[in-house]
């Protein structure tokens, strides 16, 4: 999560053992950088990274982690090109970079950035296709599902024939206070892709009915925010 998600911040929770950790998400070139700047004066947290210094601190944040962790890192990233992205994919020990693809801030979808990349199916299969044909890292989609005006299954799809290496879903649905299972299990029916299923996960019973729709892991950051974990992830590994 914006501003929230660093390399300190992992650290504090990589007790619980996680296995795949996200850092992000950062803004990657002027105009993203721009609309964060909106987004920060409009009261929410972002990461404020001068253009010209993401990749070194990213490099940074990376190390930060790795040299105390042995983990898989992530970092999200937004852009309104493939360019960026594809650069900051050949930081060394950078395991995966993942598209953003899921911001729903007015600031960022005005520039076709976030959910709103998946409006023109064409142009994000073409977005997509440059990232994972010129990426030296693996490349994670995080998508946010049911979006007015979007096919949320048609778009995992594409993702899917791409040969991308990971899914991120935030199964969010609009009004409904929980994640939304059943389509989450319609996209696992229905791609072959590692599927990391996102949202309203709290327990160990909501991490297993999430992972009950045959998605491959789960996406638990929101629960914590307060850097505790009131339930234990062995339990949850152990029932895979």
């Amino acid at each position: 999560m914006a501003g929230i998600t660093d390399s300190e911040f992992v650290k504090s929770v990589m007790s619980y053992g996680f296995d795949m950790v996200t850092i992000g998400g950062y803004n990657t070139d002027k105009e993203t950088i721009n609309a964060g700047e909106e987004i920060l004066k409009n009261g929410r947290k972002e990461f404020l990274i001068p253009e010209e210094e993401i990749i070194n601190h990213l490099e940074r944040e990376v190390n930060n982690i790795k040299k105390d962790f042995n983990v898989s890192v992530s970092a999200n990233l937004r852009a309104t090109t493939p360019d960026p992205i594809i650069e900051i994919s050949k930081i060394k020990n950078l395991d995966v970079i993942e598209l953003n693809a899921h911001c729903r801030q007015k600031e960022l979808t005005n520039i076709n950035c976030g959910q709103s990349i998946m409006k023109d199916e064409y142009y994000f299969k073409d977005f997509l296709k440059e990232v994972n044909k010129k990426a030296k890292s693996k490349v994670s989609v995080k998508v946010r599902a049911n979006v007015k005006g979007i096919d949320t299954l048609n778009i995992c799809k594409i993702i899917d024939n791409l040969n991308t290496d990971f899914l991120h879903v935030d199964c969010m649905k609009h009004d409904y206070p929980y994640a939304d299972l059943m389509l989450l299990k319609k996209i696992s029916e229905n791609t072959n892709i590692f599927i990391i299923g996102n949202n309203s996960i709290v327990d160990v019973n909501s991490a297993k009915e999430m992972l009950s729709t045959k998605v491959s892991g789960i996406s638990i950051a929101r629960v914590v925010m307060d850097k505790k974990l009131n339930f234990d992830l062995n339990e949850i590994k152990n029932s895979i």
